[in-house]
């Protein structure tokens, strides 16, 4: 985008935040009986008339956030998230809903790049990474049906929605494997097969983070206590967020990569039913009460987080369902600490992340310790433990969510 294009995209991005936290403060003062769509599109309604500068929205989009707004609290409801709340600007990512598809107006002008009409910014570019039903191609079964923008550190980027009719695939043929997480070996397979990663930055992009960072370090020491950050001060730190956003983005590239190998190769994929929240608790504990090892579990956490499990488990559940085959989850509970081969469970097998040792003396079997909890995941199957989530019993630990009788 043309510098004059992102500004007109953050306006739009700033009033969609702060229609969103309107309508919230709106659903607070509102009785129960008022609480409806019909009452909220004429507040949003009023709100555009009165407040100038949530004109730059489109009214299209305004009406996207009305929906997603009362989409968020029917997902309370369900007990599929926590309650909605207000949306801070730093802590929130800027976005702007284009809700119809043939507002876009989209062409292809080069083989890398296309052409998309933005509402209120303009005819913008964007990169070309996918095909897209646009023209002779384009459907009543295969269509744009909207897009979404969203900004982060490396500029602004464009989502399309498509839909499109897919036949049911047939049954997957493929084998059965166990899947188990880690740390040391990002995923393992119950087959002997490991997928891993090196580092998200190069050592050039290293080195550059390390030269910008001491670079900012050195230029906020001349700065004044009270006095505004310099304009050479703020493009360091955005040059230190753009190299932090490339990392960030390739940990994704690189899970939907495996994640569809093991989808296309599997027809039938089990995985741990982990509790990740429990898992990155802080064992820093309390003043009467003070936790052990409080660093070595801090940079455990780290490392959790930054393998992102969670996302590894949740990607597999639809591509495996596009692609025939089916994905299970198992309870997690010693399947680290079983003996895969006489199936017994001492205390101390595990010596490390990486070598298993079983302390059975009938056995003595010592092998991978990730291959060992693949091959207790797929055994657990097998043996028909495997969960199937009952509707409604989703558990949400965040804020209380009270669905009110008159609601709609």
């Amino acid at each position: 985008m043309l510098p004059a294009e992102v500004r007109k995209t953050d306006d739009q991005a700033h009033a969609a935040r702060t229609m969103w936290n309107l309508l919230h403060a709106w659903w607070r003062m509102m009785p129960k009986e008022k609480r409806t769509l019909g009452h909220a599109d004429a507040a949003i309604r009023q709100a555009r008339e009165d407040i100038g500068f949530l004109a730059v929205l489109p009214a299209q989009a305004a009406q996207a956030v009305l929906k997603t707004y009362f989409q968020a609290w029917k997902n309370c409801w369900d007990g599929r998230a926590g309650a909605p709340d207000f949306k801070g600007r730093l802590r929130t990512v800027m976005s702007v809903d284009v809700p119809q598809g043939r507002d876009l107006n989209i062409t292809r002008v080069h083989r890398r790049w296309g052409m998309a009409s933005i509402p209120k910014v303009g005819r913008a570019r964007f990169r070309w990474t996918k095909d897209l039903p646009v023209g002779k191609h384009a459907g009543a079964d295969n269509r744009i049906t909207g897009a979404r923008l969203v900004k982060d550190a490396l500029g602004w980027h464009i989502a399309f929605r498509v839909q499109s009719l897919q036949g049911k695939p047939g049954p997957h043929q493929g084998p059965e494997a166990g899947i188990d997480v880690g740390v040391t070996v990002p995923i393992a397979l119950s087959d002997g097969e490991t997928y891993e990663h090196g580092e998200w930055l190069t050592g050039k992009d290293k080195t550059k983070l390390l030269n910008l960072e001491q670079r900012a370090a050195r230029r906020k020491q001349h700065r004044k206590p009270g006095e505004p950050t310099s304009r050479r001060l703020h493009h360091t730190y955005d040059q230190i967020a753009g190299l932090r956003a490339k990392a960030k983005r390739r940990a994704p590239d690189w899970q939907h990569q495996t994640t569809t190998v093991i989808a296309r190769t599997y027809g039938t994929a089990v995985v741990e039913a982990l509790s990740i929240t429990n898992m990155v608790k802080s064992a820093r504990g309390t003043i009467e009460e003070p936790g052990k090892n409080v660093a070595q579990k801090s940079g455990l956490n780290r490392s959790i987080s930054g393998e992102a499990w969670g996302r590894t488990v949740t990607m597999p559940a639809y591509k495996t369902a596009q692609h025939g085959g089916t994905l299970y989850k198992v309870p997690a509970p010693n399947t680290s600490r079983r003996c895969s081969a006489c199936g017994f469970t001492t205390p101390g097998s595990r010596q490390s992340q990486a070598v298993f040792v079983c302390k059975n003396p009938d056995c003595g079997w010592s092998g991978n310790a990730d291959h060992n909890a693949a091959r207790n995941v797929l055994h657990l199957y097998r043996m028909g433990h495997a969960l199937i989530p009952a509707a409604g019993r989703a558990v949400v630990r965040r804020a209380k969510c009270v669905k009110p009788a008159t609601a709609r």
